[in-house]
């Protein structure tokens, strides 16, 4: 991200002096004895995020997958299955991919408790929940850093965490100079944006019905 941000941010000097700095430049924090002129108040930023990242079949921005087989609830009442491509093509390879094993990830996502999956595989497909909160916060620091807009991050808690351990993310947020953070509960909401749980049943039942007949 470094490089990248140091690239865009010469393309941006250079276009200065072609088409002019941007409006607001006096005064703003580019505007210092000896530094270049910049096009633009802003180069660089993190996406895909939210819808963008559907469509680009991948995670938001910087963030971990939540779970390899997850539901994705959206604001119409509908429900759409996920299953991570990357791991199911693992899986089958391995020769432990079954609906079986589906059913079990899409009600817990906790594959690392799973004996039936390789440690190797375990290792590779690590989801958020997996992931620590100061290393959360770590690695939205680091982006952040060589990062012109707000970088986008959530620090995923499970459903027994406290309002101390969340007001520890925000501390170490603040002292890592973030310009924001999302902390979000499991289960604190009954209908949540992604989730693991009953509901994906169902779903998981018709793919594996749906990739039987193909």
């Amino acid at each position: 991200m470094h490089c990248v941000n140091e690239e865009a941010h010469k393309a941006s000097a250079e276009l200065a002096e072609e088409r002019g700095l941007f409006p607001a430049f006096k005064g703003s924090i580019y505007d210092v004895d000896g530094g270049p002129g910049m096009r633009n108040a802003a180069c660089t930023t993190i996406a895909p995020a939210g819808t963008l990242s559907l469509i680009a079949g991948c995670s938001s921005g910087i963030e971990p997958s939540f779970a390899v087989v997850f539901v994705r609830n959206i604001l119409d009442g509908e429900h759409l299955l996920e299953v991570n491509p990357l791991f199911e093509e693992a899986a089958k390879r391995e020769g432990f991919h079954s609906g079986e094993l589906l059913e079990q990830l899409v009600t817990c996502n906790q594959l690392n408790t799973l004996d039936c999956i390789p440690d190797r595989i375990k290792r590779l497909f690590v989801t958020a929940h997996r992931v620590k909160p100061e290393w959360h916060i770590r690695v939205q620091a680091a982006f952040q850093r060589y990062t012109d807009n707000a970088v986008s991050k959530t620090v995923n808690f499970p459903h027994e965490a406290t309002r101390q351990d969340m007001a520890r993310v925000f501390m170490m947020a603040y002292k890592e100079g973030l310009k924001g953070i999302t902390v979000y509960r499991d289960g604190s909401r009954q209908l949540q944006p992604l989730s693991t749980g009953e509901i994906g049943l169902e779903l998981v039942r018709k793919y594996v019905s749906k990739k039987c007949d193909c």
